[in-house]
């Protein structure tokens, strides 16, 4: 038997069932309002509702990473996925957004350091890492090279969004940053992480509207 089917058309419906279920089932006693409306919009982008106990924040990190945003700093991003995820119309000042892993000489970079080629692309970054929110969303070595970066003497950014994924390296290196107290922080523990989440986290702190 085909249709008619009995499902919600409505976009703006869904978003708002959706938070709304979010809001119901999921565990935000912790957080600030601001973490809050984040962790929902991280809840959102992988549909499970346990992450929320996974989920942690710096202190002052959304107001860093809010303050950073209207003021016009670009983000800068490990991977394309994150790059091209994000919602330029919830920007608040036209930010830029970078993505360096396929810029001429990343190849040859990551063989004169010995690591990946994600790693090696934020070298490309130079100054634009002052005061910018950074978003890692995909690989481990990212976020471990970005701490190697401020240890060697690079310019902080406002903000770290440090949720790569995967089995070898994501939970260590997120926990390396957590124990970093140069900037401020956000992560989801352990082994999850990825693209959609870190995005998710970005268009969340873009704008206050949901």
């Amino acid at each position: 038997m085909s249709g008619p089917y009995d499902y919600i058309r409505d976009g703006a419906a869904i978003y708002e069932k959706s938070f709304a279920t979010i809001r119901a089932e999921a565990d935000l006693a912790r957080f600030t309002p601001a973490e809050a409306r984040v962790a929902v919009r991280v809840i959102h982008a992988c549909g499970l509702v346990g992450v929320a106990r996974h989920i942690r924040f710096a202190p002052g990190f959304t107001a860093a990473a809010e303050a950073a945003l209207k003021r016009g700093a670009p983000i800068l991003c490990d991977s394309r996925m994150v790059a091209h995820g994000i919602t330029r119309a919830r920007l608040p000042a036209n930010n830029e957004i970078l993505c360096t892993l396929d810029a001429p000489g990343v190849p040859e970079r990551a063989r004169a350091i010995g690591n990946t080629r994600s790693a090696a692309a934020l070298d490309l970054w130079g100054e634009k890492l002052d005061g910018a929110l950074v978003a890692i969303g995909n690989a481990p070595t990212a976020l471990f090279h970005l701490l190697e970066l401020l240890d060697a003497g690079a310019p902080p950014p406002a903000a770290v969004i440090g949720m790569p994924v995967g089995f070898v390296g994501a939970a260590e290196s997120k926990e390396t940053l957590a124990a970093d107290n140069r900037v401020p922080w956000m992560i989801v523990e352990g082994r999850q992480g990825g693209s959609a989440m870190a995005v998710a986290a970005v268009n969340a702190l873009a704008t206050e509207r949901e």
